[in-house]
């Protein structure tokens, strides 16, 4: 069942990766206009609603669970795992919370909500050189959507991440797909940006709250049409919480997770703005075997592109990539394992599975991770 034309109404244009869906409330654009990511993530309807405006502590379990009183979050799963004959797969699972006005709903029905779901389920197989990709949306009533913090869940109708303590269960299906994951940390949390307080712009209050789980240990069953493959690899948990939108001027942004085979990750997101710059509130951070977090700043990783990628649906993406980390004497290379692994949700993105190859201090280093690229295409409008 789709709810599209729903959309526009609850300013529900995905991200995330990965990394940052800021969703606001904005007029709809007329039909026969597509929708863009900028005017999806230019509102300023912040009154209300909590803001993230200077670090604050963070508290596990409870702060894998739900911020109501802010108006988005989410739970961003990405991951590369292969079969013991060594096929290989990537997936993705974005849960995501939206608040439709601030406060409690009044529940003069059992259907009454202010808060709504939306999930995101992608999977690449890359033996068959296919991808597919799904969305949903439910509302936090009858049990349909929800989360908490203690125990651990957060699900919409049967996709679900959940657990007492480590391990969590990932346990997703689409149609012809299905992933069923168990996921435990090999690097403790780390928070991003200032303690965890992530800024997106000069704006009081254009930040998130985000941290991540930059390695889990991932092993279970991936089911393609009636086979099921017994797979092992590694996951990424991003998890950020916010009321803010992107400023005026920013068109998008490209966000990288990725794990190098030295027991490094680097996460690096690049906000662009409509001139083509990179926005200065661009940063990453490098992360050492022991967890160790190093910051960057945008001037910190020169990033080149070296091919694109257009989509046969109108749009064309940066397709592979050169990183240079002067300060650690890092150079990477990124390729997708697949040219199209575009979503063609709401809105359009693209999120993949990508190969790592380079050298550090010298020595040559290999790695897999997990790219996101947004405001690049337009989503042709609901009907």
């Amino acid at each position: 069942m789709s709810i599209r034309p729903a959309i526009l109404v609850l300013a529900l244009a995905g991200l995330g990766t990965s990394v940052w869906w800021l969703w606001p409330a904005p007029v709809p654009a007329p039909a026969e206009e597509p929708l863009e990511l900028a005017r999806v993530l230019g509102g300023t309807d912040t009154d209300g609603y909590a803001r993230a405006e200077q670090p604050r502590p963070f508290r596990f379990p409870v702060d894998h669970g739900p911020h109501p009183g802010y108006r988005s979050e989410w739970w961003y799963f990405t991951g590369n795992l292969a079969d013991a004959g060594g096929r290989r797969f990537g997936y993705e699972l974005a849960l995501f919370r939206f608040a439709l006005a601030p406060g409690e709903a009044q529940r003069s029905s059992r259907w009454a909500a202010r808060q709504v779901y939306m999930g995101h389920l992608a999977l690449t197989d890359a033996g068959a050189q296919r991808f597919q990709y799904e969305e949903r949306f439910a509302r936090a009533a009858l049990g349909l959507a929800g989360a908490r913090g203690a125990p651990f869940r957060v699900w919409i109708e049967d996709w679900s991440v959940e657990g007492d303590g480590f391990p969590w269960r990932l346990a997703a299906a689409g149609e012809g797909f299905a992933l069923d994951l168990a996921l435990d940390p090999l690097k403790p949390v780390v928070l991003q940006g200032d303690n965890g307080l992530s800024r997106k712009g000069a704006g009081a209050g254009n930040a998130s709250y985000y941290y991540s789980i930059p390695r889990l240990a991932t092993e279970g069953t991936i089911t393609v049409g009636s086979v099921a493959h017994t797979v092992r690899g590694e996951s990424w948990l991003d998890r950020e919480w916010s009321t803010s939108a992107l400023e005026e001027g920013q068109a998008g942004w490209d966000w990288f997770g990725l794990q190098l085979d030295d027991g490094h990750e680097l996460m690096v997101y690049r906000l662009r703005r409509r001139d083509g710059s990179v926005d200065p509130h661009s940063a990453g951070t490098l992360i050492a075997p022991d967890g160790t977090p190093l910051p960057l700043s945008d001037t910190d990783v020169r990033v080149d592109v070296l091919e694109s990628w257009t989509s046969p649906r109108g749009g064309t993406y940066p397709a592979r990539w050169r990183f240079a980390v002067p300060a650690v004497d890092l150079t990477l290379e990124i390729e997708p394992v697949l040219d199209d692994q575009e979503l063609d949700v709401t809105p359009r993105y693209w999120e993949g599975a990508v190969e790592i190859r380079g050298e550090r201090k010298g020595q040559r280093i290999t790695g897999r991770g997990y790219v996101e690229l947004t405001g690049y295409a337009a989503t042709a409008p609901p009907r």
